[in-house]
């Protein structure tokens, strides 16, 4: 065997195997460089026979010249100076010949390629053929070697190491031996054979495991410091090795190898959990932490920490915080989504290996913002990424809210815009769909909606941002370095600047059928040039013979492009053609026949679905997984309480693997639980529900019992006490097996065949003055656990001290946030004289301080102790007393942490359905064999006299007999076999005693539950009722009806009832008078229950009952005929109307209806047969309309009326009503120019000078009516009016209206640019009002038509006025009239008179007189008709 040999060996002669290996090697590097030679040479032969037209003669350039350079380059690597040198030597001679290199496809290229494959497949199986040869070699040589080495002589590959240990210590002394055979192994302690059995027993412990020889010596001392041999010998030879062990005197913990800071710098803290992680329930959207206590500082926590999710190592970013101060480590997410679900791990470095702990981080569906919609799907990934499109997939949500997802809508954000657009609506229902038209070199980001028909759900996270681009260019390009790390870039783009246009595309296929797109792809031509390419694509349906271009909104530059518009059924090839600047290539070559799948089913759900206890609160689940379908994307778990029908998610992330313990139960409940697959066609069918499992600790074998006592010790006997496991494995402890040790023998032997029921056991057959030790495990139903640790050293030696020895079995139960209860066992041995006391201590947990309890030694075995401080950690002992001192103290107790337990299970005290006082305690947690332990003030077990226990599942009563002053006191309970404390006490006084057995007595002897005495009510026809109701009654219920001390029954009068299912008793008096005064009483009995309720009908009560039921009779007369439902009331409506409103029912179509006002019958009224509404408008309300108003209805059945008194406060009420509804009315103040001054005004609908008060302010200065301020109102205005107005008047106006208690003030400002406006529009109106007043006008006087006979004489006078005086004219027909012979006009004054002699029928015709002067002019006119003798008069009309 050819031994590993160092660097320093290299010019030594090697093997002839070493040889051939590297005569192999050179070998297969020549066909490596011959292959890449010969490849060279191909491509460059075959460029230059490519055809090529005269437009393409071309000279090598510098990227020809670059990539031979590259390639050449690529040999550097190589050992051999010589290939280097042909390598360079070749490439120079193809720069020389200067050919084109232009790749082209043809038969002699076929050719060469074929020869070349052959060639290379007939060396390869020349290879394995040597290979073979080279391997049967080796074996061969190893049988040789394996023969040659099976005899030889020992040598040690490890030898003994020193060591130096503290005194009381133990040491390991190991080494490695090889040798063939097995040598014999002697150990020698300075030079003397080490014989285990001349020792203590367990002081050598010697052992030989495949040649790993270990010496371990037990409590090293002084004695021990020597030096140890160990000889190993065989027929071929002997060997030895040797190592000194030196003991130490321990100093303290201040110095040595104990020292804290040795410690330190040696190992570092050994760190450990103070805290449990437990599995969170958080929400989308929402934060949640996790964090975790150690025992010591961690130093370095950010390397020593780390914080794994799904066993992925996780750093702090924008969204994620770890942290660490003062011994606590954070993670912290602020804001959670679905993706963050998964199993959490923190794990921190220790000198004795990494230690860890991991709990499930649940995130819960968000609120959604529509009742019913689905949750958000999860995991939104972007995969093959092109420079326009991609593919989308997601995650579907695990709760749909009861309504089937009926599809996704997919919403893109660009850049780091923020804004979310609406892009896509994903065809059919699976997770999975193409997304185009996007923008190459542009980022983008994706989020899902999930949509049923309730509406569409809350978005998903946030894809991961993806830059579109060109990810084959990437593979277009190769880096290759060179010299020292240098590197150069080629890239085939640069061989192709002679492309024009484009080769056609190769390798048409359809890259993904779904059920509603084809995503087609193909391969880019070849050469393609460095122009920019696109594509356009053809397809045609098989049989039909013809192509059809596909359109597409944007140019296609990827070779991917997704088909949305297929129809089903049918089958389609498809082609491509490239496009770049220069033109268009021919089409591809057709695609297969491609056609769209079906619908993609769901997966089946898996099976054999188990579910197995867990812990407390947690239950594990397996299930076979789902063996079909490569799109298995996880599972997800429902769960519900045995009993309801509604499912409950468990998870809201797929689980992978087919294992999983839901956490988060409540302890005791019943559950059912159900998985789905989960693919990309959605989630799958439900699996069948597993069996009923109840919520409860799993059964396992208990942990080691530990912390041994002596507890008592005769002259060849001992007994033993210990403490019970900490787990006891969800069952009750069925005994314990123990072992003795003596520490002079070598084997360990049992104490007992049989288990020890108890914590005590009594060993005897021991050697007076020999020192045993003792180790015990714990058996239970699931078997027998842990071995514990071996006990102290106890000497078997007859006690005879007269203090008590140890108690045992001390236990805090009761933990509570401020107090606990301690109890004990006594002593086995009491010492010289009876016990007379116990002193208890406590420290504070790592205090080493113990501190009394109790000034004085306590006389029982129990002691509540109180006030101490919660959150902090307690140990308690307890020392027995008698009259020689204390004695021994018992073993400390555990830490005990005081907290408040909010969920904590108490005693409950109340009386049962019987009348039976009870105390009941409820452990929903305690295991299945748990027992509940009952004692009264801590004593012992309950007097079976006095008390009767009855247990159910996870429940204990106990009852008390005869409760009386002996049963008061403590009753406590504790819970046996659960890890943890379950325990409760309550204390039963006196007060409390005396309220149960009260209600003992009630419950014993019953009283009919009262709902309601007895009522009194009015039926619609004057009927009185009588009735009173009572709990729910048997059938067998009696009821005697007593009234004035004799019992009554059912009359044509009074009818009696009794319901004994409602639990109603019914008296009904048709026609009540003075006959039925008196007192009624109600005797009931149902079985023992019984009652008594009486009602007294006297006196004033029976008077006003007595009239109110005559009024009802006679209202319910009133209703056979025609009848008012709704009585006359007034309502105020916006326009200030007052309404006088009724309505009739019960009508017909002879039913008359009439109004009337002061009895008058009022015309005004309507009334509406078809509603029977009655109404009455009155529209401008004033005093006048005071008085009485009545309605009245009435036909062959009756008549009723309805009166409304319109008079005094009612009245009164109408009209500041009225003016309330003004005064809201009311506009704004507007300012308004006049010809005498300003005036300032508001509009109302409304307005009454009794009922409604009106001020007006200036400048916060009330104003009064005077020369200049006039004030006043209209019925629909207010307004104030400044005469002549001066710079005075400027400043704010107010208006105050007021009506009873409503007060509104209206404001305005006059001054500025308002007041100069008005001033303006004042001074033109009074200049307009000048002109006006003195312009020319014809006043009065013309009629308009006038007749007149013929030969009459005709007298026309009208009244004119102007100033100056104005000019006249009269015309006729337009034209002016000629004051001649029978035409004469004269003034007298402001009268104008024309006068007509004779007139004839030339006369008739329109006249007007004209007046003028310098303000203006007007036109007075008339009509004048002439009709001669004997013609009919007639009347012309006004033209």
């Amino acid at each position: 065997m050819t031994l590993p040999h160092s660097p320093g060996n290299v010019g030594e002669p090697q093997p002839p195997q070493a040889m051939e290996v590297h005569r192999l090697e050179l070998r297969q590097e020549e066909e490596q460089r011959e292959q890449r030679q010969h490849s060279l040479h191909m491509g460059s032969s075959v460029r230059r026979r490519t055809f090529r037209s005269s437009e393409e003669e071309y000279q090598f350039n510098a990227a020809d010249y670059a990539l031979a350079a590259a390639l050449a380059l690529t040999a550097s690597s190589e050992t051999s100076w010589e290939a280097q040198l042909r390598r360079q030597t070749s490439t120079v001679e193809l720069e020389e010949r200067g050919q084109k290199r232009v790749g082209f496809g043809n038969d002699l290229e076929r050719t060469d390629i074929a020869f070349l494959r052959t060639q290379w497949l007939l060396r390869q199986r020349q290879d394995r053929k040597a290979l073979r040869r080279r391997t049967e070699e080796k074996i061969r040589e190893a049988k040789e070697l394996r023969e040659l080495c099976s005899g030889r002589g020992p040598w040690f590959w490890i030898p003994l190491r020193s060591h130096a240990v503290w005194e009381h210590t133990t040491v390991l002394l190991t080494c490695t031996v090889k040798a063939s055979p097995p040598p014999q192994v002697t150990w020698y302690k300075n030079d003397m054979q080490i014989d285990p059995r001349l020792f203590p027993a367990g002081k050598y412990r010697i052992t030989n495991n495949y040649g790993l020889l270990t010496l371990e010596i037990r409590r090293c001392t002084m004695e021990d410091a020597a030096t140890y041999t160990v000889k190993v010998k065989n027929t071929y030879g002997q060997a030895s090795s040797f190592a000194k062990v030196l003991v130490r005197t321990y100093l303290g913990k201040d110095a040595g190898f104990d020292s804290e800071i040795f410690k330190r710098l040696m190992f570092g803290p050994s760190v450990e959990f103070t805290s449990v992680l437990k599995p969170v329930f958080a929400h989308e959207k929402e934060p949640f932490s996790l964090t975790c206590l150690f025992s010591e500082d961690v130093l370095d926590a950010e390397q020593n920490i780390q914080w794994f999710q799904d066993g992925r190592l996780m750093r702090s970013s924008g969204r994620r915080q770890i942290f660490y101060a003062d011994r606590q480590a954070s993670l912290k997410v602020s804001c959670a989504y679905k993706e963050d679900e998964g199993l959490y791990t923190v794990q921190v470095s220790s000198p004795f290996g990494a230690r860890e702990q991991s709990s499930y981080v649940f995130v819960r569906d968000a609120a959604a913002e529509k009742p019913g919609a689905p949750g958000s799907p999860l995991n939104v990934l972007c995969l093959d990424v092109n420079r326009d499109c991609l593919i989308l997939t997601w995650t579907p949500p695990s709760d749909t809210r009861g309504s089937p997802i009926t599809g996704y809508s997919i919403e893109r954000c660009q850049g780091e815009s923020g804004q979310w657009v609406p892009c896509h609506e994903a065809p059919g229902r699976t997770c999975r769909c193409p997304i185009q038209g996007l923008i190459t070199g542009q980022s983008y980001r994706f989020r899902v909606r999930a949509i049923n028909k309730a509406g569409s759900g809350l978005p998903s996270k946030a894809s991961e941002p993806v830059v579109m681009g060109d990810h084959e260019e990437a593979r277009r390009k190769t880096e290759i370095p060179f010299d020292l790390g240098s590197k150069i870039m080629v890239s085939t783009d640069d061989s192709e600047d002679f492309v024009t246009i484009p080769s056609p595309p190769t390798n048409v296929h359809a890259s993904e059928i779904r059920e509603a797109y084809v995503v087609l792809g193909w391969e880019e031509p070849r050469p393609r040039g460095r122009a920019l390419l696109t594509y356009s694509l053809e397809k045609s349906v098989i049989g039909s013979g013809t192509w059809e271009a596909i359109s597409t909104e944007t140019p296609v530059t990827s070779p991917r492009f997704a088909l949305l518009d297929l129809e089903k059924g049918k089958s389609y090839v498809f082609r491509v053609r490239a496009m770049n600047q220069y033109g268009l290539s021919d089409p591809s070559e057709p695609s297969e026949p491609i056609t769209l799948r079906g619908k993609p089913a769901t997966l089946p759900p898996p099976a054999r679905v188990q579910a197995f206890r867990d812990t407390q609160t947690s239950v594990s689940l397996t299930w076979e997984p789902v063996k079909e379908g490569p799109e298995l994307l996880g599972y997800y778990i429902y769960s519900r309480e045995a009993g309801s029908s509604e499912w409950q998610t468990v998870n809201n992330k797929p689980i992978q693997g087919n294992k999983f313990t839901v956490p988060g139960l409540k302890t005791g409940k019943e559950y059912e639980f159900c998985v789905r697959s989960v693919s990309e066609a959605g989630v799958g069918e439900s699996s069948a529900a597993t069996e009923p499992i109840r919520v409860k600790q799993a059964l396992a074998t208990p942990s080691a019992p530990y912390d041994f006592i002596l507890l008592s010790c005769g002259k060849n006997e001992m007994v033993i006490g210990w403490k019970p496991p900490k787990r006891r494995g969800g069952g009750k402890i069925l005994g314990y097996f123990l072992d003795q040790h003596d520490s002079e023998e070598l084997d360990w032997h049992p104490v007992n065949q049989q288990p020890v029921p108890t914590q005590v056991c009594k060993v005897s057959n021991l050697r007076e003055g020999h020192f045993y030790e003792f180790r015990a495990r714990a058996a239970n139903w699931a078997g027998v656990g842990e071995l514990s640790a071996p006990s102290s050293l106890f000497e078997c030696k007859e006690w005879t001290m007269p203090q008590p020895g140890p108690p045992y079995d001390v236990q805090a139960i009761e933990v509570r946030a401020t107090s606990l209860m301690l109890k004990w066992e006594p002593p086995v041995y009491t010492g010289a004289t009876p016990v007379t006391g116990y002193r208890v201590s406590f420290q504070e947990e790592g205090s080493g301080q113990w501190k009394p309890v109790t000034p004085d030694p306590i006389s029982g075995t129990h002691l509540r102790i109180s006030d101490l401080q919660p959150g902090k950690s307690y140990v308690f002992q307890v020392q027995a007393v008698n009259s020689a001192g204390p004695g021994q103290a018992s073993m400390p107790t555990d830490p005990i942490l005081l907290e408040d337990k909010p969920d904590a299970p108490e005693i409950k005290v109340g009386v049962d359905e019987e009348g039976f006082i009870y105390l009941a305690f409820e452990a929903p947690e305690a295991p299945d064999s748990s027992e509940f332990q009952w004692s009264k003030d801590y004593k012992g077990p309950l007097d079976p006299r006095r008390v009767k226990i009855t247990e159910e599942a996870n429940k204990s009563k106990v009852i008390l007999t005869e409760p009386g002053l002996e049963d008061l006191g403590t009753y406590s309970v504790v819970v046996t076999d659960a890890d943890d404390d379950i325990s409760a006490s309550h204390t039963l006084t006196e007060e409390e005693l005396d309220k149960l057995k009260k209600l003992s007595h009630e419950i014993r002897n019953p009283v009919i539950k009262l709902i309601s005495g007895w009522n009194v009510e009015i039926l619609e026809q004057g009927e009185v009722r009588l009735w009173l109701e009572l709990e729910k009654l048997s059938p067998a219920a009696e009821l005697h009806l007593i009234f004035n001390q004799k019992e009554i029954f059912s009359s044509p009068n009074r009818k009696i009832s009794f319901d004994r299912e409602k639990g109603l008793v019914e008296v009904i008096i048709q026609n009540l008078s003075e006959d039925d005064k008196g007192s009624y009483t109600a005797q009931l009995q149902d079985g023992k229950a019984k009652n008594q309720i009486t009602l007294a009908l006297v006196d004033d009560d029976f008077d006003k009952l007595l009239r109110k039921a005559d009024a009802k009779r006679r209202d319910w007369k009133r209703k056979q005929g025609p009848y008012f439902e709704e009585f006359l009331q007034w309502k105020v409506t916006e326009d200030c109307q007052v309404l006088l409103t009724c309505k009739v029912t019960n009508t017909k179509k002879e039913t008359r209806f009439q109004w009337f006002f002061q009895k008058k019958e009022a015309p005004d009224g309507q009334y509406d047969p078809q509603t029977g509404a009655g109404l009455l408008c009155i529209e401008e309300p004033s005093k006048e309309d005071m008085g009485v108003y009545r309605a009245v209805v009435s036909d062959d059945r009756g008549e009723d009326d309805t009166i409304l008194d319109l008079t005094g406060e009612a009245l009164d009420a109408v009209f500041t009503e009225l003016g309330r509804i003004s005064i809201l009315s009311a506009t704004p103040l507007k300012i308004q120019g006049t010809e005498e001054g300003i005036r300032i005004f508001s509009k109302v609908k409304y307005y009454n000078v009794e009922y409604m008060k009106t001020t007006w302010f200036h400048k916060e200065k009330r104003l009064e009516t005077g020369d200049r301020m006039r004030a006043g109102t209209t019925l629909d205005e207010i307004w104030l009016h400044i005469l002549d107005p001066k710079d005075s008047d400027r400043g704010k106006y107010s208006l105050e209206i007021s009506a009873g208690k409503e007060v509104r003030q209206l404001t305005t400002d006059l001054s500025g640019q308002a007041f100069d406006d008005a001033m303006a529009e004042h001074q033109r109106l009074k200049a307009l009002a000048i002109i006006e007043k003195n312009r020319a006008k014809v006043v009065r006087g013309l009629p308009d038509v006038a007749t007149i006979m013929e030969d009459k004489t005709l007298c026309l006078t009208c009244v004119i006025s102007g100033d100056p005086a104005p000019e006249i004219s009269w015309l006729k027909n337009d034209q002016p009239v000629t004051f001649l012979d029978r035409y004469h006009m004269e003034v007298r004054g402001s009268e104008v008179t024309i006068t007509i002699e004779r007139v004839n029928s030339e006369d008739s015709g329109r006249y007007g007189v004209f007046v003028k002067n310098k303000y203006g002019s007007e036109t007075g006119q008339v009509t004048i008709s002439v009709f001669k003798h004997g013609e009919e008069f007639k009347v012309l009309k006004t033209m």
